[in-house]
């Protein structure tokens, strides 16, 4: 993809991931509409995006809300033009452990239906236009596992297991679907996890920041941005990744053998 002149929509653009990837966006001449809840953080980062040249809008939005999706799309069209690229990257983390029903609808509206809702509204304009780009901001989490909460990890496999089907479904449409799976990004969001004192939410942590390098957020913008523009589906930022999905596929009970070791070194004192 060409990225000169198109618009984008950033889900949970306030801060971390979402901030990184708007920027890396304008910086490619990408007019930029900034979705969080966090509305101050959003105006904050499109504001920093004009500041330094570029172009960018900011509203708050719920990811996982139709309507608010659709206010997001409209506003892109009324600031710039119908949105090209979608890049649904709000998250949360939720619940420690297996959690309540409640729990659970809320990590799968935003993990989840977030990126369906938001498919829904704009493929059947892509497929009318031959174009259109969808990224989903996933995590290592979609391809391994998430010690400590299962929510985690189960949405995320989830939003992996929708990429595809996407990729897939409409690839001949002339859509375009990335999915982008780091392992530790320094955010806000590994911040929160750090500061709860849970064991599972501190087994999840430590479990993150030791089984690679922590990177910056601006470290997974570049490498999706480059993977937009090469129309690739499956973004590693963390080179190591790679290795370890290929040693839970070619022997599965082996790896769950070895992720409960590793769990049992982590919940040592």
């Amino acid at each position: 993809m060409e990225l000169a002149g198109k618009t984008a929509v950033v889900t949970g653009g306030a801060s971390g991931i979402g901030a990184a990837l708007a920027a890396e966006l304008a910086a490619n001449d990408v007019s930029v509409v900034v979705g969080d809840l966090d509305e101050a953080g959003a105006h904050a980062t499109a504001a920093s995006i004009r500041d330094s040249g570029g172009a960018a809008a900011a509203l708050r939005a719920d990811a996982s809300d139709s309507a608010d999706i659709e206010a997001l799309i409209s506003l892109a069209g009324q600031e710039f033009s119908p949105v090209d690229i979608y890049i649904a990257n709000a998250g949360v983390i939720g619940k420690p452990g297996l959690g309540t029903e409640s729990d659970w609808d809320v990590i799968l509206d935003v993990n989840l239906r977030a990126h369906i809702r938001a498919a829904r509204l704009l493929v059947p304009q892509w497929q009318a236009l031959g174009s259109g780009y969808f990224v989903s901001v996933a995590s290592a989490a979609g391809l391994l596992t998430q010690l400590g909460a299962a929510g985690y990890a189960v949405s995320k496999h989830a939003a992996v297991g929708f990429a595809e089907w996407l990729a897939i479904t409409y690839g001949d449409d002339g859509i375009g679907v990335s999915c982008v799976c780091p392992l530790g990004v320094e955010t806000p969001l590994l911040q929160t996890i750090r500061d709860i004192d849970d064991p599972d939410v501190k087994l999840g942590a430590s479990s993150i920041e030791h089984s690679a390098g922590v990177i910056s957020a601006a470290d997974v913008a570049t490498v999706t941005v480059d993977a937009i523009r090469a129309d690739r589906f499956m973004v590693l930022p963390h080179a190591e990744l790679l290795e370890m999905y290929r040693h839970k596929g070619g022997d599965y009970d082996r790896w769950v053998s070895g992720m409960r070791r590793y769990q049992r070194t982590l919940r040592a004192p």
